[in-house]
């Protein structure tokens, strides 16, 4: 499967140029000196299972409304967020500057090097562990890899379960590691 899509590009401010920007608060400042080197995939569906809708953009910008499900009561006071999100119909949605910190890895460790945070770009997909992704979410992942290899001296892409196992499982058993491993994004 080869992108048909454009190409990215990042800006000065570390925002993608063809994103949807919703600015989240949940984010801060990276360590100085640390290099972004790491892309962390994972995946999200808010209520668990259920797709389409904005929760997820409501829960990353701090406007989840707990009534809408009963699910929400027990993430009502987590404060996370993600770079990205390509939603399952392939829109990509951008909440925090690659420039900063976005508060996706949690308690993480990647070759000896911990909170993940620190150095890594956050992307979510629209999915869960039961569930292929879409192709067009394929495709605009690679678009969005392709671009962040350009700027940043990404050498690891690994899923949020790699960083944090005791802890994670996604993006789950049906993403499609094949698909990333066979594209080279240091052209």
């Amino acid at each position: 499967m080869k992108p048909t899509c454009n190409f990215y590009e990042l800006s000065q401010t570390g925002l993608i140029k063809d994103a949807n920007f919703l600015k989240s608060t949940n984010f801060d400042a990276r360590p100085r000196g640390k290099l972004i080197n790491m892309v962390v995939i994972h995946s999200i569906s808010l209520p668990p299972n259920k797709f389409g809708g904005t929760f997820i953009e409501d829960f990353f910008t701090n406007k989840l409304k707990i009534e809408k499900n009963s699910y929400f009561k027990k993430i009502k006071d987590l404060k996370v967020s993600s770079h990205f999100l390509i939603k399952r119909t392939g829109e990509l949605v951008q909440f925090v500057s690659c420039k900063n910190r976005a508060w996706h890895a949690g308690d993480s460790n990647w070759k000896n090097n911990s909170n993940c945070n620190d150095f890594s770009i956050g992307i979510e997909l629209e999915g869960s562990d039961l569930t292929p992704f879409e192709e067009i979410q394929y495709m605009k992942l690679i678009n969005l890899l392709k671009c962040l290899c350009k700027y940043y001296p990404i050498n690891a892409i690994v899923g949020h379960n790699q960083i944090a196992p005791e802890r994670k499982t996604d993006p789950g058993p049906f993403f499609d590691w094949e698909i990333i491993n066979a594209e080279n994004f240091h052209d």
